[in-house]
């Protein structure tokens, strides 16, 4: 009894500091702004009041969950929230500075050059998040401007997004031929719209040899070249150099993450995986801040494991999610955790071999990034054979010991879509249990979050023969 008050005790002593925290440097960033500059920017971009409410994403994370378990994942919002701030700072103050770049180019080298810089789709996949609706309005807006209702919902939330105003605009963009053709698109009306200059980086076909490594780090060079022609940036190496370290410091921490969490059951799960990761690695890699909360993830999964405390208490059942966050039903993960002692392992937003770069010279940094970038999640599985989307998949149930494979079967991603028969049969040969969940990315309308639950339930009743 006294232990069950003490961990309510510093369960609700977690949640309140982190609000505090979060409601303190949100006050904060308003009043450096100040009042007439902050209303005026409310009203171009409205959604900021959305993200004011961030600390509703801190409640669904910490709900159902304890102790450390609830601890780490009220560090990886304080962290989203600090690191969402110094980027809006570049958007505030910066904006000569400010380069808009796809979430398939990290900024590492937007930084080492002094710009500032701001993920396009990040408020495509932040919004949904907090309000699992918001996004309905700006994927009218893009579809009745002429996008087709099949493209995927993410960059068509991404399009309403800039054709509304309400993205903010940089002097330059960087972007891909990554992920997927509704995303390669999306920055073509977004280009024309904006009316600024665009890069965009050619990710080979084939990636997994050392050609493709070479012909890319000549793709970053190039990239170099026109970002110091057509913005204010020129290239520090001595800062890059901080960069790659930082960032390889934070990879050692989350790789050690990764291998604590094979134990069965689980000292960590869900969120402290794959949110810290999807933040982490495509927002702000190689941040001291981000290196920060690896560090402490890895600290409280090493007293968990150290005590044998499990993440889940009731760890009945191991998986790996595939493909992107149900975004619309962020808590699906929690939900599932409760009612049959689902623990998330991995997903493959996170998954890659987590390549270290070697600072030892110019080109091997760019080789480094090169490799990561071109194993980027979703790009990597999508590119090239079909054998590619496959492998990690097998690779990932054995390496962690799981049950069974969900697959976020996005209706809007039409690349994966076509290989879920081939799944099956794979899945169907090996005995492995797999469940394609059908639902949409950002909009709710297409499966509602009751229909998502009731596939799952029709799962695991069925198929794992378990109940509630």
């Amino acid at each position: 009894m006294i232990n069950a008050f003490k961990t309510f005790g510093l369960d609700t002593w977690t949640v309140a500091k982190n609000w505090t925290l979060n409601l303190s440097r949100m006050g904060w960033m308003v009043a450096k702004h100040g009042p007439f500059d902050f209303i005026y920017d409310f009203y171009n971009m409205p959604w900021l009041s959305k993200l004011a409410q961030v600390n509703q994403l801190l409640t669904t994370v910490v709900n159902h969950r304890t102790g450390r378990y609830r601890e780490a994942n009220a560090i990886i919002v304080s962290t989203v929230v600090e690191q969402l701030i110094e980027n809006l700072e570049g958007v505030f103050y910066d904006r000569d500075l400010l380069v808009l770049h796809e979430d398939m180019v990290p900024p590492e080298i937007l930084h080492a050059m002094g710009l500032k810089t701001w993920m396009v789709e990040m408020l495509g996949i932040l919004l949904p998040i907090v309000q699992h609706d918001y996004m309905e309005h700006y994927i009218d807006v893009a579809e009745n401007a002429g996008v087709p209702p099949d493209v995927c919902s993410l960059p068509k939330a991404t399009i309403g997004l800039a054709l509304s105003n309400h993205l903010p605009k940089g002097l330059a963009m960087v972007t891909s031929n990554s992920p997927c053709d509704g995303g390669m698109a999306s920055y073509t009306i977004m280009e024309k719209h904006f009316n600024i200059p665009t890069f965009r980086i050619d990710v080979p076909y084939n990636f997994n040899n050392e050609r493709a490594i070479k012909y890319f780090a000549e793709e970053l060079k190039r990239m170099i070249k026109w970002l110091e022609e057509y913005t204010p940036g020129k290239m520090d190496w001595d800062k890059l150099v901080e960069i790659c370290e930082e960032r390889n410091r934070a990879v050692e921490y989350e790789l050690e993450l990764w291998d604590m969490i094979r134990s069965r059951p689980a000292p960590m799960a869900a969120e402290v995986v794959y949110l810290s990761h999807l933040w982490g690695a495509n927002v702000c890699p190689g941040h001291v801040k981000t290196t920060e909360m690896f560090k402490k993830l890895a600290h409280l999964c090493r007293e968990n494991l150290k005590e044998g405390i499990a993440a889940i208490p009731n760890e009945t059942y191991r998986t790996v999610l595939w493909n992107p966050p149900t975004l619309h039903f962020f808590d699906m993960i929690s939900w599932a955790e409760q009612t049959w002692g689902v623990a998330l392992i991995m997903d493959s937003m996170t998954y890659n071999s987590q390549p270290l770069i070697d600072t030892s010279s110019r080109d091997s940094m760019l080789q480094g990034l090169a490799k990561n970038i071109m194993e980027g999640p979703m790009a990597r599985h999508t590119r090239g054979p079909a054998e590619n989307y496959f492998h990690d998949i097998f690779q990932i149930y054995k390496q962690f010991n799981l049950d069974m494979v969900w697959v976020a079967g996005h209706i809007g991603c039409k690349n994966t879509a076509a290989l879920n028969g081939i799944l099956r049969e794979k899945c169907r040969n090996a005995q492995i249990p797999l469940l394609i969940i059908n639902y949409d990315l950002s909009d709710p309308r297409i499966v509602s979050r009751e229909d998502m639950k009731m596939q799952v339930e029709q799962f695991m009743e069925n198929i794992m023969k378990t109940n509630i």
